[in-house]
Parts: C-alpha cells; structure tokens; sequence
C-alpha cells in the first residue's frame, strides 16, 4: 500500500517514534512541580520548546505549545482580534485559507466583526497588492498561510507581512503545511503549526506570538503555556513533534529536491497518460510534495476507492465525495475543475518505484471510472478526434467567426483544430477562448500556418 497523503497527516517519523517512547518515561510528572520528577519533565518541556523556536526562527519565550494546530489558529486568530479591539474589528483572509481559519472568521462575523476574503489567481496565489488594497484603519490582524494545503502552492509572505508592517496591522501566518520544509520568511508577527503535518505526532500545535503583539487570550485561562493554552502539556508528545521538526529539518534540502523531481514527473506524465486532465496549483512557486489533477467525467468518490482498491491513499477536493456536497472552497476560488480531483501529497522517503507504479495504474483507473459512469469518449492524443476548421488563406475575423460557428457541434471536452496562416489567429482565438468560457489549449505546427487546439468546456 503507498500513502499519498502527507498533507493531511504525515506517517509518524522515526525520530519521533523514539522520543516519544523515551519521554513516556522521563516526561510523565508535572512540570509545575519542583521535586524531582517534575524538575525532569520542565528540563524536557523546556528544551523542546528551545529546539522548536530555533526552528521557527523565534525566541522560546514567544512561543507555546497548544493541543492542536487548529487550536493554535483559533487561540492566536481570537487572542490577537481581541488585544487589537480598539483599532477596529476588521479581518482578513485569503480565500484559500485552511478551513480552521475560514470557520474563526466565520465566528468574527457571527459576533459583529467584518472580514475581507482576498481572492487568488487560477494558479491559488494572492498578490502584495490585493492585501494592500483589502487594508483599513480598522483592520486589526491580517491572515496568511505559507503555503495550500490543496494544491501545494507557495504564498508571497514576505511582500504580504511587509505590506502589512507598513499599516501598522500584524499578520498571522498558517504554516502547518511548509515549517517541516524551513522557516517562515518575512516579518511575520503571529505564527501556527501542526505536528502532525511534518511526522511528529497528533495532539500538538505550536503558537507563536512576537513581543509587542497586542494578544489576549479567550476564555478561561491557567498558568501553563503563559497562559495562551490552557490545561496539562502533553510533554512526550511534545518532546517528539520538536525532536522531529529538528530531523525532517535536517533532511529537508535532499528530500526536496528528490521530492520535487517525482511530482514534476506526476505533473508531466499525468495530461500524457490520462485524456482531458487539467493540473492545477503553481508549477513553479510550490512545495516540494504536492501535486493536484483534475479529471473530467470522474466521479470523486469512485476514482479515490478505485485507487485505494489499487494500493493507493490519496486525497480529493471534488464535490462529488462522500465527505462534502460542495467542491473544495480552494479549488473554487481558483476558479479550476474540481471534477474528478485528485491530490497526491508524498511523504518523505517515498521510493520512485511507487510514483511510476501510480503512473502505471492511473489511466486504467480513470478509464474505468469513465466507462462505468457512461462518460463520452475522449481523445488518446493530441488531436486525435479533433474537428478540424479549414481557415487557411482566410484574414481576420474570419478565423474566428468559423470557430465559432462549429464549436456547439462538438461534445464537452472535445477539440476543435483552426488551421490558419493569419498572424492575427495568434491572438484572436485565445482571446475568444477567454471571452466566450472555451479552453485554450496551445498552437501546434502545421504544414502551412498553424494549428490553434480548442476545448469545448461548455
């Protein structure tokens, strides 16, 4: 069986395994004590926090330790609107956050606040200056994550956190997805994370607020964790998301660069393999181990248990699985197919062995899925079953008015093929694709002129 899901949740780390194990021993008592036990378990408590905050980039005194990295969000998210209550009750967020953000901004509105949902480019990223323009003299936190849990791609952080420092407003950053990777850039003033997202383990998130952060903390607090998360530390299990962090850091630079060269070849091989495929996300700005596809005529649900019957764990941001009734809100603010999606999202160490095996398997998976569901058939190549217009010797717009005339003649997802030797095709049909909701899929060579290849989306 290979796991594919990393992103959810990564497969506990070695390292971590023997910490954890270690610790149960040493690390049970209460470290508030002052006998000797307890003088133990706060020297374990103590030099995990150190090892996570030199890996964070901040100073131990800054950060804590919280249950869970959705706790981590809610308490900074809350702890920060309420420390800044006097300069207004205005949010924002980008509208691929991960869902632990969206539903604490959700619960800003329902209590009277206002939030701004900054919108993304089809490749999932946002700008400095749409952050800069969602900016007001009420704005009390600003939200980012370092990188989509969906989709892998890599936000500007630090052109953001700059904006942000220049109005006076703190930013908070969701690195659940990236911190096992490196630290986050930029002048960052709140930051969250998850253990379990780089092979520690679950049931503990880390909380990281700068000195001179207005902060306070929500409902009934204690004196552990300076108060920002309240109850008894889980100190093994803290032990071992820091002893992690510190290992999967300390094989970061190697394993990405050999993870980002097996999802370049899921990238590329993918649309070759698999017919009316659309990879979405960042080619280039991205994580290491992620990679998202679409497939037309695919149900979600069937394409995940057909590739788990396969030997193959991966996840899904369609709408048409078990889980959800709507598509994925990343997928939906990208403004890309979310038909049929799959997301591969590699665990350290993955063997290529498995990647090609999962290449070997997918088109015959997909194709199954199709022919159950009664789907159309779809092209093998290029231009295989493509109409082809004839509009050689033919000057603007005439190119184009042929186009279209034919384009309803065509199923969804079928192509159409311009031949034309007007230099103004180049531009018009693309153009037309963009306008009229068709997809543009490139110009190929053709023995006089060029091929421009059209889809039929709708």
């Amino acid at each position: 069986m290979s796991y594919f899901d990393a992103a959810s949740a990564a497969p506990l780390h070695p390292v971590a395994r023997q910490a954890l194990q270690a610790s149960l021993d040493e690390g049970w008592a209460d470290p508030a004590r002052l006998y000797r036990e307890g003088r133990r378990a706060r020297l374990l408590l103590d030099a995990a926090r150190e090892a996570a905050a030199e890996a964070v980039g901040c100073r131990p005194d800054e950060l804590v330790f919280t249950p869970s990295g959705t706790r981590a969000v809610h308490s900074g998210i809350a702890g920060v609107l309420a420390g800044r209550r006097r300069v207004g009750r205005h949010l924002i967020v980008s509208a691929v956050e991960h869902s632990s953000v969206l539903h604490a901004a959700e619960a800003f509105e329902a209590d009277g606040g206002t939030v701004t949902r900054v919108p993304v480019s089809r490749a999932g990223a946002v700008t400095p200056e749409t952050y800069g323009e969602a900016l007001r003299p009420d704005t009390a936190l600003a939200c980012l994550q370092s990188a989509n849990h969906e989709v892998g791609t890599v936000q500007p952080v630090t052109e953001v956190a700059a904006v942000c420092r220049a109005a006076g407003v703190p930013l908070l950053v969701d690195a659940a997805q990236s911190l096992g990777w490196g630290p986050a850039q930029g002048d960052w003033s709140v930051l969250t994370a998850s253990a379990h997202k780089w092979g520690g383990p679950s049931g503990v998130g880390l909380l990281v607020v700068r000195k001179g952060v207005r902060f306070a903390p929500r409902g009934p607090v204690d004196e552990r964790e300076s108060g920002r998360a309240a109850g008894f530390e889980n100190i093994p299990a803290i032990v071992a998301a820091a002893a992690s962090l510190r290992a999967v850091r300390a094989e970061a630079a190697a394993e990405a660069v050999r993870l980002r060269e097996l999802t370049e070849r899921i990238r590329a091989r993918v649309p070759e393999l698999v017919p009316d495929v659309e990879v979405v996300g960042d080619p280039v700005r991205r994580l290491p181990g992620i990679v998202t596809f679409s497939c037309l005529y695919v149900d979600g649900e069937a394409l995940l248990h057909e590739l788990d019957h396969a030997g193959f764990s991966v996840s899904s941001g369609s709408s048409c699985t078990s889980s959800t009734l709507t598509p994925s809100h990343v997928l939906k603010a990208m403004g890309v197919l979310s038909e049929g999606n799959v997301r591969v999202s590699l665990p350290t160490a993955t063997p290529a062995e498995e990647v090609d095996r999962f290449l070997s398997v997918l088109p015959g998976v997909v194709a199954g899925v199709r022919k159950k569901l009664g789907a159309p058939s779809v092209r093998t190549a290029a231009h295989e079953d493509a109409l082809v217009v004839d509009a050689l010797g033919k000057r603007c717009p005439i190119p184009v008015i042929e186009l279209a005339k034919v384009i309803g003649d065509v199923p969804v997802g079928a192509l159409v093929r311009v031949l034309s030797d007007d230099e103004a095709a180049r531009l018009d049909i693309p153009a037309w694709c963009e306008m009229r909701g068709q997809e543009y899929v490139g110009e190929e060579p053709a023995p006089r002129g060029a091929a421009y290849v059209v889809r039929r989306l709708s």
